[in-house]
């Protein structure tokens, strides 16, 4: 995934903390793969792979004309429609006139639904088509006029390639405003595109420092330590970002990719619901899913979660959370059922033994409540919209517990 195309998003997903309704969170996990296409619509030549350089090598403002003549001339080139529209909003920073830029950006906009429509699903670009406006807006790197004039100039020098002129305008902007994690990130994302992965580093953890609840610089600092054969501390890194805001897919990407690169699986371990409650306002029902064998250990397992949630849907809501205005389905609920659940899954096996074998989701729920990560599990796949309200005090308070889980029972170790 391009590293840069990301100027403001992190604004736009902290306000699209992502409504989950009874949808494993773990889901963001399962990236889009990227983009691919049938090499018969590819036709490889000295300036495509030109084209395709000046784009890696973060040279925008060079590779856009480039790229769009070799889009008029193959528009089925799916990378090169993507390319040419990730360039374009690049381009759009380099342009004095906001009107200009904002049609610049509109045009990007269009160039890359284009590419959606040929068949693209990469991470890119969903994620360039979030962070762009219908109409092509711009919002503001800094409230203050000065700070944000430095970070757009640093950005236009970083768009044509111009490294030195870019770092110094984000140091510049840093010395403005102390608090700018932008401008740290963006420094820490040029010295990476240098090959300078020590001086990366050193402003990737300058950002952490600003604020350590955003995923990008962990992200960013795991691809420079990946990129050095670091993998094991970029392990670290992408479980980091993902711990910082797991209900953003592009939280993910650096994890995903990770992965890949280590011929590894992440392991998610979701939990088929077999029992609901649902309340009409005075009763409260319970049903068990009726496809379970009397035999199957997991019924009373299931009836015992139900009742759990029950209980909390009647009068236990109010006596937790007095301050809350109406019932909701809080993390200590899930919590607390999902515990109920594993107590009677191990009386069950220490009094008999089923013909049934226990479903293998379940089994690996024991063993994470027995390591006491009950909550990280709850959180990371069991969240809807209404747990994940609980997750940045959980988070602030239990950070190497979510760190925990995702080592233990998630990421695969490092191979050797």
């Amino acid at each position: 995934m391009s590293r840069r195309l990301w100027p403001l998003c992190g604004k736009l997903f902290a306000t699209l903390l992502v409504v989950l309704t009874c949808v494993s969170s773990l889901a963001f996990a399962q990236d889009a793969p990227p983009v691919k296409q049938d090499a018969s619509t590819v036709k490889e030549s000295p300036e495509r792979q030109h084209a395709l350089e000046l784009y890696d090598q973060g040279k925008m403002v060079d590779a856009m004309p480039l790229l769009e003549k070799l889009a008029a001339d193959n528009p089925k080139d799916i990378v090169v429609c993507e390319r040419l529209g990730s360039a374009t909003l690049s381009y759009a920073g380099t342009l004095k006139d906001p009107e200009l830029r904002k049609k610049a950006r509109v045009r990007a906009r269009a160039i890359l639904l284009k590419a959606k429509d040929m068949g693209d699903t990469s991470n890119l670009l969903q994620v360039l088509l979030d962070m762009t406006p219908v109409d092509g807006a711009e919002s503001a790197f800094s409230e203050k006029k000065e700070v944000d004039y430095v970070m757009k100039q640093a950005e236009s020098d970083f768009a044509k390639g111009d490294y030195d002129k870019a770092v110094q305008g984000y140091t510049q902007a840093l010395l403005l405003d102390p608090n700018l994690y932008t401008a740290a990130l963006f420094a820490g994302d040029v010295y990476y595109k240098q090959n300078k992965p020590g001086f990366a580093g050193e402003w990737f953890a300058r950002a952490i420092e600003i604020d350590p609840n955003r995923e990008t610089a962990y992200r960013y600092w795991g691809d420079s330590l990946k990129g050095e054969g670091r993998m094991d501390e970029a392990r670290t890194k992408f479980m980091q970002a993902v711990i910082a805001d797991p209900y953003n897919r592009t939280s993910w990407v650096g994890l995903n990719q990770w992965a890949d690169a280590n011929k590894v699986k992440l392991n998610f371990i979701h939990l088929k619901d077999k029992g609901s409650v649902s309340s009409d306002g005075e009763k409260i029902n319970i049903t068990i899913d009726s496809s379970l064998d009397k035999d199957d250990p997991s019924m009373g397992a299931w009836m015992a979660y139900s009742i759990g949630r029950a209980g909390w849907q009647g009068d236990k809501f109010k006596k937790e959370f007095p301050n809350e205005p109406k019932y909701r389905h809080t993390l200590r609920e899930e919590a607390d059922s999902l515990h109920l659940m594993v107590t009677v899954l191990s009386e069950t096996k220490d009094k008999q033994k089923s013909k049934i074998e226990l479903d293998p989701s379940l089994a690996a729920l024991v063993k994470i409540d027995q390591a006491g990560l009950i909550e990280p599990f709850a959180l990371l796949n069991r969240a809807d919209a209404d747990i994940a309200k609980d997750y940045e005090p959980y988070r602030n308070a239990n950070r190497d517990k979510m760190l925990r889980y995702m080592d233990e029972f998630v990421v695969p170790k490092t191979p050797k």
